[in-house]
């Protein structure tokens, strides 16, 4: 497998002709299109994707090892299909409606200022992750470990505290009416 290290790639298009298999090191992807692309079996170390559209794309098997992503569209990607061995990534103003985080291990993830509009949590272990700034309306969240999660500045999120676990969670006083729903109270 061909190792690639040190690298930035600029303005690439991979829904044109698809980025060569391998491994990636310590490389900056600055607004690439892997719109819809296979990424499937790629190894992804401390790379670095900078308003790069990822939205569909096809992770089966990727390695995402220390990842940061800023600035990007990842709309529908299945993170499910990731290589859950050292999975770890940060995220920073990002677009991720209807992304599939399904029972990966995510402790100390980092979402800041991110659109996570109906994106999937069900089983995952969010453990003191950080949710800064970050629009959940309609995330899903069902036998999710939010332990020591930090919520207090994020907004529009509403889940079942008896069907996920939160014990020492980090609320605000008007997000925690997102607690509240399933009991179809008038709060004033």
């Amino acid at each position: 497998m061909q190792l690639t290290e040190n690298k930035v790639f600029e303005k690439a298009d991979y829904t044109a002709s698809p980025l060569s298999k391998g491994e990636y090191e310590n490389c900056t992807f600055k607004n690439c299109n892997f719109y819809a692309a296979d990424l499937g079996n790629i190894i992804f170390r401390e790379c670095r994707f900078d308003g790069c559209d990822f939205s569909l794309a096809k992770l089966k098997n990727t390695t995402l090892n220390d990842i940061k992503f800023a600035n990007c569209k990842l709309l529908g990607v299945l993170f499910s299909e990731c290589n859950s061995f050292l999975l770890s990534f940060g995220f920073e103003n990002c677009i991720l409606k209807m992304a599939v985080f399904y029972r990966l291990k995510l402790k100390k993830t980092n979402f800041s200022s991110c659109n996570l509009q109906e994106s999937d949590f069900t089983e995952a272990d969010l453990t003191s992750s950080l949710f800064e700034s970050c629009d959940m309306y309609r995330a899903v969240f069902y036998n999710t470990n939010l332990e020591k999660a930090d919520f207090r500045t994020s907004f529009n999120y509403t889940f079942d505290p008896e069907r996920n676990r939160i014990k020492k969670a980090r609320f605000s006083r008007l997000g925690v009416t997102g607690l509240l729903e399933k009991y179809n109270i008038e709060i004033e």
